[in-house]
Formats: structure tokens, sequence, C-alpha cells
């Protein structure tokens, strides 16, 4: 393949994003670690792939379909989208995701072995929506449903799965993590469809920014990032009081974030804090797995 094609591949995996599918493996295995004392790294490593898999199958996906319906056009805000822009066909885009599946299946068939039909209670849907969150009957990025999806299917789902796939358990600890992953990952969507807005409204993507209006999604930004904050007082109820000292750097960069939102106007400028976002997730499991080390 051409360094022209491969360069266009890393585009459309969009790696800023990635951190949504490696922080609730990541965090899930410290959890689950961190209240049964035992951590099986092959089960880790393909419950990462599977995750990675999905969430890069997904953003090319949603990088075919957006081009085919329309709704990447000049006026996009954000990085450059292969297919609308050309420098990879639709087909190949969709072929690439179909590939990026089929390695995931590969992943999950390992996770199947180990933890039964739940593996494919959480496989089988999350391996539909990585089409059906822009394509299908009912694309939930078009309804408005993005936020939701990736609080239930990157936070509940994710966290407790991989608890689930490490311990055989399914304790309330993972649902308290799991909502606040879910929240900042939102988080990404939020920013991203914030900085699109304008273009969206013109091309019947109707996502919670513009059904709600800019204002409102603002406050949706602030409010995700307010709940993963306060969600930590949990980890106290829980017996868990090292695990609450996570929500500190979503203190402090959520209020860079909230800031950048609310002074910023829409634009360029918001790939940076969706960068930003990006980097919180990661630092919110990193000051995870070292209170759970040290507590």
């Amino acid at each position: 393949m051409p360094a022209s094609s491969l360069h266009a591949c890393l585009l459309a995996a969009r790696p800023k994003t990635l951190p949504a599918a490696v922080v609730p493996v990541w965090a899930g295995c410290v959890l689950a670690w961190k209240l049964t004392g035992t951590f099986h790294p092959r089960l880790a490593v393909c419950t990462v792939g599977g995750a990675l898999a999905i969430q890069i199958a997904t953003n090319f996906f949603n990088d075919a379909i957006d081009s085919h319906k329309g709704a990447d056009t000049a006026r996009r805000l954000g990085p450059t989208r292969v297919t609308a822009s050309g420098l990879l066909s639709g087909r190949m885009v969709l072929g690439l995701a179909l590939g990026f599946l089929l390695l995931a299946v590969l992943f999950g068939s390992v996770l199947y072995q180990a933890g039964g039909w739940p593996i494919l209670a959480i496989g089988g849907p999350s391996l539909f929506l990585a089409y059906g969150y822009t394509g299908g009957p009912f694309p939930l990025a078009y309804r408005g449903l993005g936020e939701l999806f990736v609080i239930l299917f990157f936070g509940f789902v994710a966290v407790a799965g991989t608890v689930f796939i490490q311990t055989g358990t399914w304790p309330p600890a993972a649902g308290l993590l799991g909502l606040q992953i879910g929240l900042l990952s939102a988080v990404l969507i939020s920013i991203n469809n914030l900085r699109d807005r304008a273009e969206d409204a013109t091309t019947g993507k109707r996502t919670l920014a513009v059904r709600c209006g800019h204002q409102a999604a603002v406050t949706v930004i602030a409010a995700e990032l307010a709940l993963a904050a306060a969600a930590g007082g949990g980890w106290l109820v829980l017996g868990q009081r090292g695990l609450a000292l996570a929500a500190l750097p979503v203190i402090v960069v959520g209020w860079r974030i909230v800031h950048g939102v609310r002074t910023l106007a829409p634009g360029p400028a918001y790939n940076r804090l969706l960068a930003l976002g990006g980097v919180l997730l990661l630092l919110f499991a990193g000051v995870l797995h070292l209170a759970a080390v040290l507590a």
C-alpha cells in the first residue's frame, strides 16, 4: 500500500478517539485486580484488541457513510475525512471496516472460550453498532443518541465486560467506574458535535447539539464532566477511598475544557479541546491505576 494510502488509513482510524477504546479495558483490569487480586494478561490483550478493532471499524464506517449521506462537506471544521476528500474510495473504506470487525471477532473468540455466552451478549450488539452508529435504518449518530450510546457501550458495557472477563463476576464497583468512563468518553462526542453543529444542521445530521442549540450543548459537556467528577464520591461508599482520587484530573482538565467551549467559537480550536478530552481519559485511568496500587 502506498505511503499516501497508509496515511489516509491512519486519518480514517482517528487516533485521537482511540483512548475511548483503551481506557475502559485498562481501568476495568485495574479494578478487577483491586477487587480480587487476579489479572489475566492474555485475556486483557484480547479485550483491548477487540475494543480497538471495533472502535476503528466504527470510525471507518462513519467516514464512508457520512460521505455517502453528504454529511461531510467542504465547510468541515474537523480533521480531513478520507472518503469525502477522495483520499480513499468509499468501497475501500467499507472493506477496511469489515476487516477490523473480523479482527474483533477473532479476539472475541478467545474471550468467548473464557467467558461463555455473556461475551456473545456483549459482542454481538457491539459489532452491529459499529455500523449502526451511522448506518442502517436508525443511525444513532443522526438521531441525537450518540452520547447515550457512548455512555452505555464505552462505559458500562466495556468496563463491566472487562471486569467479568477477568473475574467472572459483575460487581457494583464496575457500574460506578463504567459511569465515570462513559461520561468522560461522551465528552469527546459532545465536543465533536458542538464543533460540527452548523454543518450537521444543513446535512440532516440531528445530533444533540443540533437539536438543542449551542448553549445547551455547552451545558451538556459541563454536566458530563461534573457528573463524572461527582461520581467519584461513590468510591467512598464502596469502601475504596483511594480510587476517588481519579476524579482530580477530571476537575482540573475538565475546567479547561468547559472554559474552552464557553469562550471559543466552534472551529479548528475545538480539535485541541477534543485532543484534551482524550488526554483526560488517559489521565483518569493513570491516576486510578496509581491509586489502586498505592492505596
